[in-house]
């Protein structure tokens, strides 16, 4: 159920410096339990000392429309194209567990599966394996499957032959540095997730700095951006996994509605969702904001009811959406 596989050694490279000078600069935000678990993702002989090879696994999940057309719907709501159908902890798992099961029968050894539940770096390890190398945002790209790809990892005492790294093709190109809202990369290859839309609307549990605000945009979930724009792209085809495929609910949901959330229809609606997890109040400050940004009498109305939230953070962000000028009614 796979759609690229490759095979290294269980060994990062470079990646673990970058990740210490990432750190170090306190570019991870409040993300702390990336510095929490630094050791073992530097080196995942750390996680595991028998772990002998690496079977890196990437599963499709290219959308067959442009997820930046939402961008121009002011009054509907953006969520990144990974987030708008079945969480893929819950695709991914299963399958890798199957593939560790057939391997420990069939070769012997032992084996132990990763999909982002533990402190792996997929993404090098995906690059060291040859699916793909890491793009100027940081994130993989491949030459088959363009920027939309997840990445599971399973680790085994066996002794397999590793393939070969994939190379960086990204030459001259920065069309993903270019379009970032935030001004997220402060150089190519690097990233700091304070200024980056999809750590403040996901990661981020406070209220979110006022800078950011405007350009957050319509966005509440996440943002593909430096992904969409990337010229690999042209290449990959829409995923034909099910589980993958955008529910109608989250496709292009209307703010208003959304804003009528309660902690009981927020865990119906995204019931199976990635997005369950950062729960109702981070998620409707999200909406608060882009209601914000909309500014039309729907959109204000919305708000007016938000301000009195019990969520200090949704009040606060809806109160600043009031504050901010009404757009004229169309």
């Amino acid at each position: 159920g796979f759609d690229a596989v490759g095979f290294a050694r269980p060994d990062v490279g470079e990646a673990g410096k970058h990740l210490d000078e990432f750190l170090a600069l306190g570019r991870h935000g409040t993300m702390g339990w990336l510095a929490r678990n630094a050791g073992r993702r530097r080196d995942p002989r750390a996680l595991w000392p028998e772990a002998r090879s690496a079977i890196v696994v990437g599963a499709n999940y290219a959308p067959k429309e442009d997820p930046l057309a939402l961008l121009e719907a002011p009054d509907r709501g953006s969520i990144s194209v990974y987030a708008r159908g079945r969480d893929y902890h819950d695709v991914m798992k299963p399958r890798l567990r199957r593939l560790g099961d057939w391997l420990v029968r069939e070769h012997g050894g032992e084996a132990k599966l990763f999909v982002d539940t533990a402190p792996v770096m997929e993404k090098p390890l995906a690059e060291i394996a040859g699916i793909g190398w890491r793009g100027k945002h940081t994130n993989l790209v491949s030459r088959e499957f363009g920027s939309w790809l997840f990445l599971g990892a399973l680790f085994t005492t066996l002794e397999i032959a590793p393939d070969a790294a994939e190379q960086d093709h990204c030459g001259s190109c920065r069309r993903c540095l270019d379009i970032c809202p935030t001004d997220a990369f402060p150089e190519p290859y690097r990233l700091d997730a304070r200024r980056c839309i999809s750590y403040l609307t996901i990661e981020h549990d406070g209220p979110i700095p006022e800078e950011f605000r405007e350009a957050i945009s319509n966005r509440i979930y996440g943002c593909d951006d430096c992904l969409a724009v990337c010229p690999w792209n042209k290449y990959a085809s829409a995923t034909k996994e099910m589980a993958f495929l955008p529910r109608a609910e989250l496709t292009a949901p209307k703010l208003a509605e959304l804003a009528l959330l309660d902690d009981a229809s927020f865990r119906r609606l995204f019931a199976g969702s990635p997005i369950k997890r950062i729960g109702r109040a981070r998620f409707l400050r999200n909406v608060a904001i882009a209601l914000g940004n909309d500014g039309s009498p729907a959109a204000r109305d919305a708000l007016a009811k938000l301000a009195n939230d019990a969520s200090p953070v949704v009040a606060e962000a809806a109160r600043w959406g009031l504050a901010r000028k009404p757009r004229e009614r169309a």
